[in-house]
């Protein structure tokens, strides 16, 4: 089979630079930012000049304690009207932070995305020990997807139009999911045939990227179609994003509740990556979920069906 005969073929594991992530159960991937202007936690692992290292690792190890498959570490941020951050400065707040990471005994193992969109502080990062690149923009920097060929990483494609600064401005699709479709799988075929393989590339619709509220509550539910129609996973990140206080009315510290239930439908809907800022509180979502599944599947194998029963 080649690379592109592959769609409509699932890989059963998310392959990186320092191993693979099974796809049997949904992947947890921690949200790392080492930002002074996050929009959820204001910045609280870094302290306007620097990174705080020592939080950052606390914090790592409590996602990881907490179930945290993988942890995804930024120095940008990339909510509606950022401005850009000098590559240079970037790499100044992740490198130190994945270095600490990778060193650090309770981590060693646990794979590290870097979450960036340019491939100058994406290589700093793999040099450092991220094993994945999670890149926004959907490689619009030219030299990302050779750089992931070449070096192994896993990739996430995320669904972008512009830029954060400006990409809430003028949102227009004509057909959401069609256009959403195809741009991705356009970035796919392009990652591909940069050498990259299929079974490292996981797709993102970019929730809250450029993306109405409706546009972003419908995309939650798109797993299915866009892995079905990319022949990739899905990564999918609605964790306390604006969406959900355009429904709920809540802001972003008072939606937690609205970040499970996106979690959840994402998830039911074929989602192989949730991508958050509440790891304990999703993994047991998940948990349960599953568990109620499986409970029901085994009770229902020994009964009649609902018909029977009545009769």
């Amino acid at each position: 089979m080649t690379e592109d005969e592959g769609l409509g073929f699932i890989p059963a594991a998310w392959v990186h630079a320092r191993g693979e992530l099974a796809l049997h159960r949904p992947q947890v991937m921690a949200i790392v930012n080492v930002t002074p202007d996050s929009f959820f936690d204001g910045g609280r692992l870094h302290d306007g000049t620097a990174p705080l290292v020592d939080a950052t690792l606390e914090h790592a190890r409590r996602c990881v304690h907490a179930g945290a498959d993988l942890v995804d570490v930024g120095g940008e941020s990339t909510r509606p009207g950022a401005e850009p951050v000098d590559p240079q400065r970037e790499r100044q707040r992740v490198v130190p932070a994945i270095e600490a990471l990778r060193a650090d005994p309770a981590l060693r193992e646990v794979p590290i995305s870097i979450d960036t969109r340019r491939a100058s502080v994406a290589e700093a990062a793999i040099a450092a020990g991220a094993s994945i690149v999670n890149d926004i923009s959907g490689l619009a920097d030219p030299q990302m997807a050779p750089l992931c060929a070449r070096t192994g990483v896993g990739l996430v494609i995320g669904h972008l139009r512009g830029e954060p600064r400006t990409m809430q401005r003028e949102v227009h699709f004509s057909h959401l999911l069609t256009e959403v479709t195809q741009e991705l799988s356009t970035r796919v075929h392009q990652a591909i045939e940069a050498g990259v393989s299929r079974a490292s590339i996981v797709v993102d619709p970019g929730i809250g990227f450029g993306k109405t509220a409706q546009h972003s509550a419908a995309l939650v539910a798109a797993s299915g179609w866009l892995r079905e129609a990319t022949g990739c996973p899905v990564l999918v990140g609605a964790s306390r994003k604006s969406f959900l206080g355009a429904i709920t009315g809540r802001e972003a510290p008072n939606r937690l509740a609205g970040s499970l239930a996106a979690a959840l439908v994402a998830v039911d809907r074929g989602a192989s990556v949730l991508r958050v800022h509440d790891v304990g509180d999703t993994v047991q979502a998940l948990q349960v979920s599953r568990s109620i599944r499986e409970a029901f599947d085994t009770v229902a194998q020994r009964g009649a069906s609902p018909r029977e029963a009545l009769h």
